[in-house]
């Protein structure tokens, strides 16, 4: 498995999680747009809907942010109950019928899920066991929980961005790392952390080239971190605005600015009892 991170404790930090982080929908808005340049665009919401094919009753989105999937499902599958739930009662705001609660310890019964959502979230929780627990505890027989989250590789010309840009800033060579989310939980440690409850597990990745010809989208991803800027070592605007400067001179000189993507979904049927 992975090496945990320096900053793991603030990556799963609740009070950071629900006011900074995702007191409201702005960052996440800010990281989930950077995809609109990626070729090829993959309908993250459109393949979860398509899991869900043979599923009925209820569905549970735990940690749905703003609830983008919780949109597209009760849009495509109105027969489903779907419920939202976040730690953030901020970023639950526009959302109907949603519910405030942890992954760790669900208010949801035993066995009455046709389906659990747990999407680019589960590297947020402090214990991640408990929470695939949890995960599996709720589901029907014949239940699937999804789950999604970005490999070890995914995205590094963003992070040597990063390290180069607050360098340049701090006058050496290589910055100290930004805080790396999905390190806590990627495409390649988590089917060994969601074996330990589901016994069979199906990975979907979703691999892509994103493409830029100005600056702008990647500095709104870079800056969508600004709950964590004083914990990164580095004067953060500061670095923020030499990383503008350094997709400029690329973009310039090479006519676009690339970075290489893999995320994933996992499939995970039925919890062993």
């Amino acid at each position: 498995m992975t090496t945990q991170p320096k900053h793991d404790h603030l990556v799963t930090d609740r009070n950071l999680l629900s006011s900074k982080a995702y007191g409201t929908g702005q960052h996440l808005a800010a990281r989930q747009s950077l995809y609109q340049w990626q070729t090829p665009r993959h309908d993250l919401p459109g393949i979860v809907v398509n899991e869900l094919v043979g599923i009925h009753g209820a569905v549970a989105d735990v940690g749905c942010g703003n609830g983008k999937f919780v949109a597209r499902v009760r849009e495509d599958r109105p027969d489903l109950a779907v419920l939202p739930m976040d730690v953030s009662h901020g970023i639950l705001g526009a959302i109907p019928v949603a519910v405030v609660a942890d992954v760790q310890q669900l208010p949801i019964a035993d066995g009455v899920l046709g389906a659990v959502l747990a999407l680019h979230m589960l590297y947020h929780v402090e214990d991640q066991a408990q929470a695939v627990r949890e995960l599996g505890r709720v589901l029907a027989p014949g239940g699937i929980a999804i789950v999604s989250t970005n490999s070890q590789t995914d995205k590094r010309e963003l992070e040597h961005l990063w390290r180069q840009a607050a360098g340049d800033v701090l006058g050496i060579p290589e910055g100290p790392a930004r805080v790396q989310l999905s390190a806590r939980f990627t495409l390649e440690d988590a089917p060994t952390i969601l074996g330990a409850v589901f016994g069979d597990i199906r990975t979907i990745p979703l691999p892509g080239v994103i493409e830029v010809t100005d600056a702008e989208p990647v500095v709104a991803h870079l800056a969508s971190y600004e709950a964590w800027a004083d914990k990164m070592g580095v004067p953060f605007l500061e670095t923020i605005e030499r990383a503008r400067e350094r997709v400029n001179e690329i973009i310039q000189a090479e006519g676009a600015f690339r970075v290489t993507c893999l995320g994933g979904i996992l499939v995970c049927q039925g919890p062993q009892r």
